[in-house]
């Protein structure tokens, strides 16, 4: 509410008023006039206002105290008010300056600079009321963004390729551990898992056996099977004959950087892509089926010799099954919520599995008995528990933590990383040891097994996930592309980190 009418109504309330009442308003009327005023079309609301004020007072409804903390309220409306329209007046004046340098292309460094001035301002202001300092957190980063949109891309991480194809979210990426074949595969909600080309980009193989959302998507160690998890209750193993299928360079339509589209320009043509590449190369039909769980399947894993297979469900528990014949072997059972996640190590008979009630498991099969160490040190759903190199075991959870475990010492972490966002399904270099971290804000972070940042995957409107990110995979050694992601933004991105490099 304007000062001015404030005064006079002040002037008015403290002649027909007692004088302690008189003397109040008078103080605080006096503490208004100081203010300083930003806008000349609230006149008329301040007239209006008087109006108002004169009515109120011809009529002598309210009783003094409670009009005198009218008022009051009101004046302090007005000043959150003309203090935000100051701040965004600033605000678009520094947004001006930035737009004028970047159309000269002369001085790109000078963001940064402006960025830690806007930060600089708005610290000392952060006694303001809490109204007031929430939408200017919202300038804040809306500038923020635009700020570090003009800034160089680094050369530490480059995005190399994005492979399309799929019309719904992507829950997972795999790579092949074969040499032979560089491919790496997909699981998307639209019910379907597909095989793409490294190299090319081409997807070389669609399948599409499940009745529901494929949630996983594993690569056999040494022969051409792909065992996939599903929404629809089950666990598919399928045969990928990569060999006899001819590789569609398609590089230019999928390949990625300056000349990439906007990803909202891209959203509804995303789907308009040759299918001959794939619907030719179509499996419809699994060549076993695991039946064993009573609810949705979240993921499956090939045990270290190819042999046998380990599901997880929320149902609860875990199975290993015979990958032959699909018989039952073992039922892992224990967790007290839904299991999310699986994963067998690569060398020995140990497996790790995720779960809501806030713990992992791991569970040793290489003795005569099977044994379990349940590790305790989240507080809120492990999302995924990987294997890294030296005997540790890195564990990603909603309460956007990442911790690093020694696994002979399973009472407290040996490591912990604090994120700013849930995080998805992780993974470990075994070569290098870094952990890339998806996570629900679209970003992927790295740090090193000991808990030390390396960078960030950069994202923007040319660049990166525009939604959550569920998975990346490491592809080790690989000359095109080391690291994949995919999302529920449909993408699945090749990137090539120069593990060398800082952000």
């Amino acid at each position: 509410m304007p000062s001015d009418s404030h005064q006079s109504a002040v002037g008015r309330e403290s002649g027909s008023g007692s004088k302690q009442g008189g003397a109040r308003k008078s103080s605080k009327g006096s503490s208004s006039r100081g203010m300083r005023r930003h806008r000349s079309h609230t006149d008329a609301g301040r007239e209006g206002a008087a109006r108002y004020r004169e009515d109120m007072d011809i009529e002598g409804i309210l009783p003094p105290p409670f009009r005198e903390r009218l008022y009051d309220l009101f004046s302090q409306i007005e000043k959150e008010f003309e203090s935000l329209y100051a701040s965004n007046h600033a605000l678009q004046e520094r947004v001006e300056v930035l737009m004028e340098k970047l159309g000269e292309a002369t001085s790109v460094d000078k963001g940064p600079l402006l960025e830690s001035q806007d930060s600089a301002d708005y610290t000392s202001k952060n006694k303001k009321p809490q109204l007031s300092q929430r939408i200017k957190t919202t300038y804040k980063q809306s500038t923020s963004k635009l700020v570090s949109s003009f800034r160089a891309p680094s050369t530490a991480y480059s995005l190399v390729r994005e492979y399309r194809g799929h019309r719904d979210g992507v829950w997972e990426v795999s790579v092949s551990r074969s040499q032979s074949n560089q491919v790496m595969a997909t699981a998307a909600v639209d019910h379907s898992a597909r095989i793409y080309s490294i190299e090319s980009g081409s997807c070389l193989l669609q399948y599409t056996g499940h009745r529901g959302s494929v949630n996983s998507v594993r690569f056999h160690p040494t022969q051409d099977l792909v065992l996939t998890a599903s929404g629809d209750g089950t666990a598919h193993v399928w045969r990928a004959q990569l060999s006899q299928i001819p590789h569609t360079d398609v590089t230019k339509s999928h390949s990625s950087g300056e000349e990439e589209v906007d990803s909202s320009e891209r959203e509804d043509g995303a789907d308009d892509l040759p299918e001959h590449s794939h619907e030719s190369n179509a499996v419809r039909s699994p060549q076993l089926e695991f039946l064993q769980h009573s609810e949705v399947v979240t993921a499956a894993d090939w045990m270290c010799d190819g042999l046998q297979v380990v599901t997880a469900s929320w149902d609860r528990m875990a199975v290993l099954a015979d990958a032959e014949t699909g018989e039952q072997v073992s039922v892992l059972s224990g967790h007290d919520q839904e299991v999310n996640d699986v994963h067998a190590h690569s060398s020995q008979r140990l497996v790790l599995t995720s779960s809501k009630d806030t713990t992992f498991r791991l569970w040793d099969f290489r003795g005569s008995a099977m044994l379990v160490n349940v590790f305790q040190g989240h507080n809120q759903q492990v999302t995924s528990a990987v294997f890294a190199s030296g005997e540790k075991v890195v564990s990603g959870s909603d309460d956007r933590s990442v911790k690093v475990w020694d696994m002979r010492i399973m009472r407290s972490p040996i490591a912990t990383i604090r994120t700013d966002s849930e995080v998805n399904r992780l993974s470990v270099s075994q070569t290098h040891n870094i952990i890339a971290i998806p996570h629900d804000n679209r970003n992927i972070r790295l740090y090193d097994i000991n808990g030390v940042r390396i960078g960030r995957l950069p994202r923007n409107n040319r660049q990166g996930h525009s939604r959550m990110v569920c998975a990346v995979a490491w592809a080790d050694n690989n000359a095109t592309c080391n690291l994949f992601s995919c999302g529920f933004d449909r993408k699945v991105l090749g990137w090539m980190v120069n593990l060398q490099g800082k952000e």
